[in-house]
């Protein structure tokens, strides 16, 4: 299957659909303005209060003339343009692949060669998170807003976070088994070329979070690794693991022994990365203020409101002429059995709050992502880390549904592996403000290794928005029966492997979306029951009507999104730990006992919020001889201030046994 590269097919069609939008936007520009400047966020109400002139009432009072007048004389020309701009939706693509062109950053096919080399198997990191990407006017009734700005920093969060090397904490304890948040995706030096893991012996006491500094481990540092006369290959496909195994019996010190024998830090200081804090744009923007304590653009100078340690490693345990320079890392644990359990008796799996997304992040499937200029400002961000993105995903005017459709999909699918196909359906059945969106699925085809027999290991993904409309859970459910059916179908027309003859072997399928309904709640009864959970697991449910205790709701009251409690990745973590924060900002499944405005309360709710953001597997029509099961789950809060959903991540490790089939 060809892959689409430009939104149509000659660029004839591309020059006349540009002039038809440089025709329609000034309109749409002007209307947007002109509706944010009547649809102010908490955060600007609570400016506003401390304002005794009332400069901005009476800055509206003057603009809107301004603006009305600008809006009738730019109508004229909308209309030419969207006379010429509808029926060339006709000739439009569904989707734009965007492949980063740098050959010097890109290092997809270098993933490829990781899976002969994995011997048992290999594990794939996948995320999802609604980012509210909406025009500004329509943002700001979810209580965000600038949306240019949030789409640059979103983007620049999520490679950071992503970019960082994996380590994992290990506590020796008889009486502990809790491991820190930070753990999960935390910080390590990472070392060029070296793929061994390394095991740090460490007496540590407490810690908040992980902050990293320098994004050096990303494409971008290929430019460093060839001054310093490397190969210039990134190291993003290396798993460069760093293991510290913590012992327990003397408190989290170390014995006097030990710290006679460590020598040299295992951080090392360096030139920081340029901050975006100084963009214009970007300071109009609280949620881009750094504050102490605040590592969730990764690139604070401060050190974090807890108590910092700094590990120290034996001689021969870690090459400091290894260690790279510019990067600064400032690691802390802390002892907390509610961030983070390790595997219990009753759990499998690893799962977590964390503060950042996780280290090697493999597959990222976004939803609202509406905005064109937007999309382009955050795919341009996620080509720091993903060398494949498929963006604009969609249709416009009337073509391909039954109705109009003014904006598309708003889905975004990043991979670090090599995208082989890609497919697009719209729901026909959208209903509402619903309807003006092309809201459907997007399924994609991933190569992610191939065996010595040189048959391709391949995985399926599957990223869809539903319904949003309270209350129509028909809707949802008869969407859920078509992304079945799409997929099955997808499945089908993608693969070159028969029975008998098998070219391609697949590790994985998994689906991630906002799916707008959850699994507590009385109202979603339809949907929690659907036959798409007989044949995928949710690692967060137990079953129709009842989540694990350690799952949360991943809807956040818009009405707090300012406070100070949890405007930084680091306090909304510290917020969800407890029942009582979750009370207060967590939006809670709805009941006919119960109003929907959580704020404040205390009464006994059911489950620990709304979850209806979804990562979905399935055990079915994968390779017989291979087992897949979940590593860790973790609900990220790296993205405070900047959208009104907690985004989601799973690691899935796929087993192959001691021999390659």
């Amino acid at each position: 299957m060809v892959l689409y590269t430009s939104p149509f097919p000659n660029s004839f069609l591309s020059v006349l659909h540009s002039f038809s939008w440089g025709l329609i936007f000034p309109c749409y520009w002007l209307a947007d303005r002109l509706v944010g400047s009547f649809v102010p966020t908490t955060y600007e109400k609570r400016q506003r209060a401390d304002d005794p002139c009332y400069f901005h009432a009476l800055c509206i009072i003057i603009t809107t003339p301004i603006y009305l007048a600008l809006l009738a004389a730019s109508l004229p020309f909308a209309l030419i343009g969207f006379l010429l701009w509808s029926p060339l939706q006709s000739a439009r693509r569904p989707y734009i692949y965007s492949r980063l062109k740098n050959k010097h950053h890109a290092n997809g096919a270098s993933l490829l060669t990781e899976w002969k080399a994995a011997g048992s198997g290999k594990s794939f990191c996948f995320g999802s998170a609604n980012v509210c990407l909406l025009p500004d006017s329509l943002a700001r009734f979810n209580n965000v807003f600038n949306t240019q700005a949030r789409a640059k920093e979103i983007g620049r969060r999520i490679h950071n976070g992503a970019s960082r090397p994996q380590i994992k904490i290990y506590i020796d304890s008889p009486t502990n088994t809790s491991i820190s948040a930070a753990s999960f995706s935390s910080l390590a030096s990472p070392q060029g070329g070296e793929n061994t893991n390394r095991t740090v012996s460490a007496g540590i006491k407490r810690t908040t979070s992980m902050e990293y500094k320098g994004d050096n481990s990303g494409p971008n540092n290929s430019e460093e690794k060839e001054d310093k006369g490397g190969n210039g290959e990134p190291n993003e496909g290396e798993e460069n693991t760093c293991i510290v195994r913590i012992n327990g019996e003397d408190n989290g010190h170390m014995s006097d022994t030990e710290t006679d024998t460590v020598n040299g830090q295992a951080h090392a200081s360096g030139p920081a990365e340029p901050s975006l804090e100084g963009d214009a744009e970007i300071s109009k923007t609280p949620n881009h203020k750094q504050k102490e304590g605040d590592s969730g653009s990764l690139d604070s100078y401060s050190a974090s409101r807890e108590s910092l340690v700094k590990v120290r490693v034996g001689d021969g345990t870690v090459d400091q002429s290894t260690v790279n320079n510019k990067l600064l890392y400032k690691a802390s644990i802390m002892k907390k059995t509610s961030v983070r359990k390790k595997k219990n008796t009753d759990e499998t799996f690893d799962h977590e709050i964390s503060a950042f997304f996780p280290a090697n992040l493999d597959f990222l499937c976004l939803q609202e992502v509406f905005d064109k200029r937007a999309a382009e400002k955050l795919k341009e961000q996620l080509h720091h880390y993903f060398e494949y993105i498929v963006y604009d995903v969609g249709v416009y005017s009337c073509h391909g549904c039954c109705s109009f459709k003014f904006v598309n999909s708003g889905l975004l699918f990043a991979s670090r592996y090599p995208v082989m196909d890609a497919a697009y359906h719209c729901y026909p059945n959208g209903r509402g403000m619903d309807s003006l969106a092309s809201k459907g699925a997007l399924f994609l085809k991933v190569q992610v290794g191939s065996t010595p027999q040189d048959q391709r290991i391949v995985g399926y993904i599957s990223c869809t928005h539903l319904q949003a409309i309270a209350g129509d859970t028909t809707v949802r459910c008869e969407q859920l029966d078509m992304l079945q059916d799409w997929l099955s179908e997808f499945r089908k027309s993608t693969s070159s492997s028969s029975t008998a003859n098998p070219e391609e072997l697949v590790a994985f399928d998994v689906i991630c979306g906002d799916l707008n309904f959850d699994n507590c709640s009385s109202d979603d009864k339809l949907e929690q029951q659907h036959s798409l959970f007989t044949h995928y697991k949710d690692p967060c449910r137990i079953g129709p009507g009842e989540d694990k205790p350690w799952a949360i709701g991943t809807l956040l009251d818009p009405e707090g999104l300012y406070d100070e409690e949890v405007c930084t990745p680091d306090n909304l973590q510290k917020v969800l730990e407890s029942e009582e924060g979750r009370k207060g900002y967590l939006v809670y499944p709805t009941s006919k006992n119960h109003s929907s405005s959580q704020k404040g309360r205390k009464a006994s709710l059911k489950g620990n919020g709304r979850r209806i953001d979804y990562m979905l597997y399935t055990e079915e029509g994968l390779y017989l001889e291979w087992k897949v099961e979940v590593e860790e789950f973790s609900f990220i809060t790296q993205l405070a201030g900047l959208t009104d959903h907690l985004p989601v991540a799973m690691r899935l490790m796929v087993s192959t046994g001691e021999d390659d089939p």
